[in-house]
């Protein structure tokens, strides 16, 4: 080793070959956890989804209410985004939906849906599907 140069040639050497393995196992690495390998979700629940997506499946229950009238199976596709109640559920959908700027007759479906649940008296607790 000369003086003034900082380290032996040796290890100069194999620092550029330690760098490009690093970067070259990165690269691998997210290659294949993004292309060959990519996660997937399978039989997820509605409970896990995102706000916006459980906002468009409320809103999704409030159009099938619409056409199919039936009240009861609304409450139970509304259960399975969980323990709350499906009126308040539809209601924070609404909140979501003014806030965010859905159309008028997307926030007067799920208007619909609230008034026909709060018209009927809550019963015992449905569970998930």
């Amino acid at each position: 080793m000369r003086s003034g140069q900082g380290l032996p040639l040796s290890m100069r050497s194999l620092l550029p070959l330690l760098l490009l393995g690093l970067v070259a196992g990165l690269v691998v690495g997210v290659l294949y956890g993004w292309v060959v390998q990519p996660v997937e979700y399978v039989d997820t629940t509605p409970d896990t989804l995102r706000a916006d997506y459980r906002t468009d499946y409320v809103l999704m229950v409030a159009e099938a209410y619409a056409g199919e009238s039936d009240l009861g199976l609304a409450r139970v596709r509304l259960a399975a985004l969980g323990p709350q109640q499906p009126v308040d559920r539809v209601v924070a959908a609404i909140e979501y939906g003014i806030d965010h700027g859905f159309p008028r007759p997307d926030l007067d479906t799920l208007n619909r849906l609230a008034v026909a649940l709060r018209a009927v008296s809550p019963t015992a607790e449905i569970g998930s599907p």
